[in-house]
């Protein structure tokens, strides 16, 4: 189960996937972090959250 990330809710509407624009929701990667994961069912990518901030650049992100 994903840990939410702490975002206010008009926040967490306006973030976007940068690369297709898609939804972002919580998520988990493999070593346990909290992510926030791109809904897009055509290239789906990960963005770390980092001391509670996501970072969502496609350079940082990895595929899902």
């Amino acid at each position: 189960m994903s840990t939410p990330i702490p975002l206010d809710a008009w926040a967490r509407d306006l973030l976007r996937c940068p690369v297709t624009g898609a939804t972002l929701v919580d998520g988990v990667g493999p070593d346990g972090e909290p992510e926030l994961h791109s809904t897009d069912p055509e290239r789906p990518l990960a963005y770390p959250v980092r001391d509670g901030i996501p970072v969502l650049l496609e350079s940082d992100a990895r595929p899902l």
